[in-house]
């Protein structure tokens, strides 16, 4: 067998999916498992198992996980505390005075990572200009690591004034941690984001140290378990930013890890817009606990360096993705004016749906999707779950008799609530960012997604919907096609005009350099090295910025930046001012290039033969039975055609079409579905 083996495992709320991609036979196989939430080690191993990948024969193994998310989520990470400079102790717990949303009467604030008794100052200050104003009394700093010592803390947090220019301070403060409390975890801000704003980068260190010891604890111990099993490839893991990053950096920096869930799907989006060359992508990514959407634009993933958890900022670059509790173990539920509602709330992996049969006895998604025919229990879900139609009847039922409505009726009822909340995500994302949703293709991944997609597509007027190959675990396939990538920047306040290009080089070199030396540690060649600039400008007098490229190889970029900035501008917000043009920072994004794989194309259909269908049974609006066509995808080859209505089953999720869509199989295995419009059926 090959030692070349690709890996991919994405541990989502409900199941783990995994890739497994060998280039040398083409073979791509999808599995899942269920996720184990109290030993996510063991449900890792046992997907290399689902997937027979034997560790020794991998060559890389790419990694999502939920763990530091969940710690947050559930205020499960370490006890921690911060340092910060004389007289700034309260800049954490004080943030923004805008944090709280306005004319909303039920808001409550999240429950805060740590208490003011957490928190500590220290004699030191330096200036904006990176001069030193008060030296760094070391005296007092080696008894405040004493007194954090004695209190048990496991991790610490550093953010000193305006150790984004002048970081000596910060990393003496944690010299004196580490010699006086050997083992404790400590985060200083200037490592993970060298960028003004005190509170921001606050923020971003306290919660990487939150999250830090159980992340160190879970990649150490997922890493000897691996090479108990003589696993020599690369580790890398997802990151919130698009790419990837090594184990090791993980490690080290685990708040770039808290929002890259839904990463790897998107990276794996913008990756297939290139193979079916549709460059503008909606796309919609259904689990079991959520649904996450976002945009490929001009075969690009959209980034957004404005990323927040539970209203507390993190100041590392993440893609930009609108995230809503819709997924297959969404519960239903009759409100306080009782009125049926459908999530945020989950089953979860346990005990999930009623129909998986595991002890589950609320209605979910799923469970309404099995009641009117989307789901059927002839085919089961990821070859082994055969689903449970009475339980899921069952579970439906007290509601149902509490409504007046038969099962029927109310599983369609929360089919319809789902698609409108999922519609209302996609709406924010698109139009209410000036973006017309029939300049777009809908993507289709997640277990869920395919049950939705088409019905989202039409009210929306999307044109077309494409399910890629093994969508259920198609987030774990994008993590294959992922880079390991490090964000620098640097803070440089200057109106453009202004800007010293001699000033600006040398930061950018100096940028380069520190990339070069990580990427090359992690055992990247020269010529695996790609640098691109970037730089933020606003408008004189705003508050944010916008990213735009910075064309080095220009004599004077200025000219060329100002342009830029105005088409952004006009694009994201639309329209531009005469006020003068300022930067605020200086970015570059260092990439290691890791060999991307080849997807395998499927065959065409020989003449005269024809793929088998079967008949289903689906309850439409109004309690109508129709009969629908019942279509396995592994028996589809490149050309067929299959008119709708017909609900298509594989290995790890179902898609439902209707009467009037019309789906063509791709090279790469892909069904794209062109939508009949309510429009076209008043035409006709």
């Amino acid at each position: 067998m090959s030692n070349n083996v690709r890996v991919a495992i994405d541990v989502g709320g409900t199941f783990t999916d995994v890739v497994k991609l060998v280039p040398e036979t083409g073979e791509l196989r999808f599995e899942k498992v269920p996720t184990t939430p109290s030993a996510p080690t063991e449900g890792v191993l046992a997907a290399f198992g689902k997937a027979e990948a034997e560790p020794a024969q991998v060559s890389m193994f790419n990694h999502g996980s939920t763990l530091g998310l969940n710690a947050l989520l559930t205020r499960s990470g370490a006890k921690i505390a911060t340092i910060a400079t004389r007289g700034f102790r309260d800049v954490y717990l004080l943030g923004r005075t805008n944090r709280v949303p306005m004319y909303d009467l039920t808001y409550h604030k999240p429950k805060a990572l740590m208490e003011r008794y957490d928190t500590f100052e220290v004699t030191e200050r330096s200036l904006f200009d990176g001069s030193v104003a008060t030296p760094l009394d070391e005296d007092e700093a080696r008894e405040l690591a004493r007194e954090i010592g004695r209190r048990g803390y496991a991790a610490v947090a550093i953010c000193f004034l305006h150790a984004y220019v002048a970081p000596a301070h910060e990393a003496r403060m944690r010299d004196i941690l580490l010699e006086e409390v050997p083992g404790i975890e400590v985060s200083v801000s200037h490592e993970l984001s060298r960028e003004y704003r005190e509170y921001e980068r606050t923020s971003t260190a306290v919660l990487d140290a939150y999250i830090k010891p159980i992340m160190r604890s879970y990649l150490l111990g997922l890493g000897k378990e691996l090479e108990a099993r003589d696993f020599e490839g690369q580790f890398l893991m997802s990151r919130s930013g698009g790419g990837a990053m090594t184990a090791s950096m993980a490690r080290e920096q685990p708040v770039n890890l808290i929002l890259s869930g839904p990463a790897g799907g998107v990276v794996g989006a913008a990756g297939f817009s290139k193979l079916v060359n549709r460059p503008n992508l909606i796309t919609i990514d259904m689990g079991g606990t959520s649904l996450d959407a976002s945009l490929v634009l001009d075969h690009a993933p959209v980034l957004y360096r404005g990323a927040e958890f539970e209203g507390l900022p993190i100041n590392t670059p993440s893609l930009y993705i609108h995230t809503i509790g819709a997924g297959g173990g969404s519960l239903g539920y009759l409100d306080a004016a009782g009125g049926l509602q459908v999530g945020p709330e989950s089953a979860g992996a346990q005990p999930g749906p009623a129909a998986y049969g595991r002890g589950g006895t609320r209605p979910t998604f799923t469970d309404a999707a099995l009641a009117i025919g989307y789901l059927g229990a002839d085919t089961p879900l990821g070859g082994s779950l055969t689903l449970d139609a009475p339980a899921a009847e069952a579970a439906l039922a007290p509601i149902a008799d509490e409504l007046g409505l038969s099962t029927t009726e109310l599983a369609r009822g929360m089919v319809n609530i789902s698609n409108a909340k999922i519609t209302g995500a996609v709406r924010a994302i698109t139009i209410e960012l000036g973006h017309d949703p029939q300049d777009f293709a809908m993507l289709s991944f997640g277990g869920g997604g395919g049950l939705v997609a088409v019905d989202v597509a039409r009210e929306l007027g999307v044109p077309e919907v494409i399910v890629p190959p093994g969508q259920g675990a198609f987030s774990a396939l994008g993590m294959l096609m992922a880079d390991v990538q490090h964000d620098l920047s640097r803070t440089l306040v200057r109106p453009l005009a202004e800007l010293d290009l001699e000033v600006a080089e040398q930061l950018y070199a100096d940028m380069e350099r520190e990339a070069s030396a990580l990427l090359s540690a992690e055992g990247f060649s020269a010529d695996a090295q790609l640098f691109q600039r970037g730089v933020e400008v606003r408008f004189l007098g705003q508050e944010h910025s916008v990213s735009v490229g910075y064309r080095a190889e220009l004599d004077d970029p200025r000219e060329a930046i100002r342009a830029d900035f105005d088409e952004a501008h006009e694009r994201q917000y639309g329209h531009v001012l005469d006020d003068p043009h300022e930067v605020t920072t200086l970015r570059l994004a260092a990439v290691g290039v890791v060999d991307k794989p080849d997807l395998p194309r499927l065959a065409h259909r020989a003449a005269g033969e024809s793929y088998t269908s079967g008949t289903r049974v689906v309850t439409l609006p109004g309690d109508v039975k129709a009969e629908y066509a019942l279509v396995a995808r592994e028996d589809l080859l490149v050309g067929d055609v299959v008119e709708g209505p017909a609900v298509i089953t594989e290995h790890t999720a179902t898609t439902v079409m209707h009467a009037g869509d019309r789906l063509v199989v791709g090279e790469y295995g892909e069904l794209t579905i062109t939508i009949h419009s309510a429009t076209e059926s008043k035409d006709a």
